[in-house]
């Protein structure tokens, strides 16, 4: 009995120096641990499990019982625990706004904060004032703001998360360079937002690229190139019925170095 008994304090203390594996399972069944001892064993220690289907009938066929497949499977399967004090990798999605609804979000700090949006205005045709030469084509989109600066002071580099309404692609959102005026921003955008001018094309629609972080949700991903100034993204729907009138809204900040 005494003999038995050092096996196994042995075994014990082999086992509580590395991760247990489906064959230390075996292993504490064959040495005689009763059900609980084990179970209690599966729950404190670090575990590097396999288990398949075809591994769970083997266990099974090794004498393991359902409590210890239970707490095996409730261990996990992908690696040994972290040890007491070690700092855990962030679980997907967890650095991003909280409870949050659809629309933008930027991150100031540590915390985000809701990008609320602006009402733009709408005019078909005409001409922005300060590119008084630049020519008008037919669908062309004024968009005017009052005001000459967003409420939302941003420093780079900015991180901003967009929550799209379902089936909505992050594709639909338009970056917008907004043209600061005496007390107003304006902009022009066309379907694929580029603004004809002789001698060249000027856009105020900046490209961008947004990931894909969960069902409906995106981080976006600035250009570097993006200096101080004020920006806007206008989401998809936004300009209304582009008639001669008409209101919509953007999602407004401005880049301060």
């Amino acid at each position: 009995m005494k003999t038995l008994c050092l096996i196994v304090t042995l075994a014990l203390s082999a086992l509580a120096q590395e991760a247990l594996t489906n064959d230390s399972v075996v292993k504490m069944i064959k040495a005689g641990l009763g059900e609980g001892v084990i179970v209690g064993m599966i729950q404190s220690q670090p575990g590097n499990y396999t288990l398949t289907p075809d591994d769970l009938v083997k266990l099974k066929s090794q004498g393991v019982t359902d409590k210890m497949l239970g707490a095996m499977i409730a261990k996990g399967s992908g690696g040994a625990a972290p040890s007491e004090g070690a700092a855990s990798a962030p679980a997907a999605g967890s650095d991003l706004p909280k409870d949050a609804d659809i629309g933008v979000y930027f991150k100031r700090g540590s915390e985000w904060e809701e990008m609320l949006p602006e009402v733009v205005n709408w005019k078909t045709g005409g001409v922005l004032k300060h590119v008084a030469s630049a020519g008008v084509v037919k669908g062309d989109v004024n968009g005017h703001l009052e005001g000459v600066h967003s409420r939302n002071s941003l420093k780079s580099p900015v991180e901003v998360v967009i929550y799209a309404p379902e089936g909505v692609a992050i594709t639909e959102y338009q970056l917008l360079h907004l043209h600061e005026q005496t007390d107003s921003r304006e902009f022009r955008t066309v379907t694929g937002g580029v603004m004809h001018e002789s001698g060249g094309a000027t856009r105020d629609v900046i490209p961008f690229e947004g990931k894909r972080v969960q069902k409906g949700v995106y981080k976006v991903l600035l250009p570097n190139t993006l200096g101080a100034g004020e920006y806007g993204f206008l989401p998809p729907g936004a300009s209304g019925s582009h008639s001669s009138a008409s209101i919509g809204k953007i999602y407004t900040f401005r880049i301060i170095e």
